[in-house]
């Protein structure tokens, strides 16, 4: 019987102390779809919520935006008050419209009140890592981080992690603030970030890939991918993860999903351990389908 555990995936400290199991959990999908109002089956999102303490995941990865707010509130509502060690993180940066729709707000006042009001959803006195959803084009970057800067001076937030960055923007950023988690797009086929993976991981900085388990319709073109699932009795996304934790030790996978059943696929993959001759041939499957 496959260990469910995601204390198995390894521990990583972000910001140096506020140490995390490397496998966390997405809060995007408990919410309605194109990430819009309440989920379609709002029981089973509040049993996925409640189950991720029993599964050793201590960090869970949110935003205002998701819903908006309801993902913040459902996360407030049922794990509140919080187990010892665990991590909410949470963003802001982009408001919405309508479904599917993200538009970037990064102006001084909007940052500082949802940070306020995320605080209050969560049922929170600080919020132990918050992060600029995008640097927003039309605001002034020294604005939006200094605005930041002030959060963190004033208590509002502990750490810092900004998303969809350049090197070039983590540099930047440092002036300000210590950047400590950086969320990139990032998976077995997608590596347009690996320039950033790799500072983040020279500079002791979390890196949070967001879409962690795409690749796995690999299984349908190469034997050799095939082969290792059976070997593992894993499915195509539980390689992937692995594969993911095996990349980096400053890896911080958080796949998300609104259903248990899924939620406990996911941290299995916790328990694969790839040999370097597995890893090395995923990622040669994986680049020759780029």
């Amino acid at each position: 019987m496959t260990t469910l555990d995601a204390a198995l995936s390894g521990t990583f400290a972000i910001g140096g102390d506020l140490t995390v199991n490397r496998l966390g959990f997405g809060a995007m999908r408990i919410t309605g779809k194109g990430i819009w109002g309440p989920p379609e089956d709002e029981a089973e999102a509040r049993r996925t919520l409640r189950r991720i303490p029993e599964l050793g995941i201590n960090f869970i990865d949110t935003a205002e935006s998701y819903g908006p707010y309801v993902s913040e509130e459902l996360i407030g509502e049922e794990l509140a008050p919080y187990s010892k060690g665990t991590i909410i993180a949470t963003k802001s940066g982009l408001t919405r419209t309508g479904p599917d729709e993200w538009h970037q707000l990064a102006r001084p006042e909007f940052l500082r009140q949802g940070a306020i009001q995320s605080l209050r959803r969560l049922k929170l006195e600080v919020i132990d890592l918050w992060q600029l959803h995008r640097i927003e084009t039309k605001t002034p970057r020294a604005d939006q981080f200094g605005a930041i800067a002030q959060m963190q001076q004033d208590g509002l937030i502990r750490h810092v992690g900004l998303s969809e960055v350049s090197v070039e923007d983590i540099k930047e950023a440092n002036k300000y603030f210590k950047v400590t988690t950086v969320q990139n797009m990032y998976n077995l086929v997608s590596r347009k970030a690996e320039d950033v993976l790799n500072y983040c991981e020279a500079n002791g900085i979390g890196f949070i890939p967001w879409r962690p388990i795409d690749g796995g319709n690999l299984e349908l073109t190469s034997a050799e991918f095939k082969a290792i699932m059976d070997k593992h009795e894993a499915s195509a996304s539980q390689i992937a993860l692995a594969w993911m934790l095996k990349r980096s030790p400053v890896m911080l996978p958080i796949p998300g999903t609104g259903k248990v059943k899924h939620l406990e696929d996911n941290v299995a993959a916790a328990a694969i351990q790839l040999s370097d001759a597995e890893f090395a041939t995923l990622d040669k499957v994986a680049t020759q389908a780029r």
